[in-house]
């Protein structure tokens, strides 16, 4: 657990240090509110989910924290992992140089504050989510050491990937909060590769773990329900 704790701070010190250089060095300036209040809700769901992890879940903590990049992840998880993440780089890298340095959109206050409860709303589902699912890896992966199987319960039963459909609200609600419009434009080629993903993950689901294709059969939305 020891060496778990220390992977897990310098994780997380090492994420925002990176993110925030990425948003106050294109803003050009620290005075920037809502960047701020991004940083101190985002990390402080970060860490407290963490801790609650170590505490109630070890294992998935462990696997959260060292999924990617195994041998087992499929080839195209690891070509899709680096592509989605220059898309989220630049994603963060569009918000501040559109609402501080060159102020391209002109979001109202009241939107910034929808998008702060937003935010706040995808903590929770997230929350669940992680509660709910014991092998939710960041990889595609059949976790077969840990016993995997088919999880059926909670947002589950609504959505096959509800981590996903928690991110959409997540980024909406980051985008809106740091007021940029033009974040949403790359925002949107973002959500069509989490559909990709979801439609490719299902794939190795249902080839590779036992009792899929019934779930897939009982629940059958992925991301909203009665809609996709």
């Amino acid at each position: 657990m020891t060496t778990n704790l220390k992977l897990l701070a310098a994780q997380i010190v090492g994420m925002f240090v990176v993110f925030a250089l990425i948003l106050f060095l294109t803003a050009g300036t620290i005075a920037w509110l809502a960047g701020w209040i991004f940083l101190l809700l985002f990390f402080g769901f970060t860490v407290t989910l963490s801790l609650w992890l170590l505490k109630h879940n070890p294992e998935l903590l462990t696997e959260r924290m060292t999924g990617i990049g195994k041998p087992d992840q499929k080839v195209w998880d690891k070509a899709f992992f680096a592509v989605a993440n220059v898309l989220f780089i630049a994603w963060l890298i569009v918000m501040p140089l559109d609402a501080v340095r060159f102020h391209w959109s002109l979001v109202p206050a009241w939107l910034q504050v929808v998008g702060t409860l937003l935010l706040l709303g995808s903590f929770y589902l997230y929350f669940l989510t992680f509660r709910e699912n014991t092998f939710l890896s960041p990889a595609v992966r059949i976790q077969s050491e840990r016993g995997h199987t088919v999880v059926s319960t909670g947002p589950y039963h609504y959505v096959r990937h509800p981590m996903y459909a928690t991110t959409i609200i997540f980024m909406m609600g980051i985008t809106f909060l740091l007021g940029s419009w033009y974040g949403l434009l790359l925002e949107l080629l973002l959500f069509i590769a989490i559909g990709f993903r979801a439609v490719q993950e299902e794939q190795t689901l249902r080839t590779e773990l036992t009792g899929y294709d019934e779930y897939k059969a009982q629940v059958k939305y992925r991301f909203i329900p009665y809609i996709w």
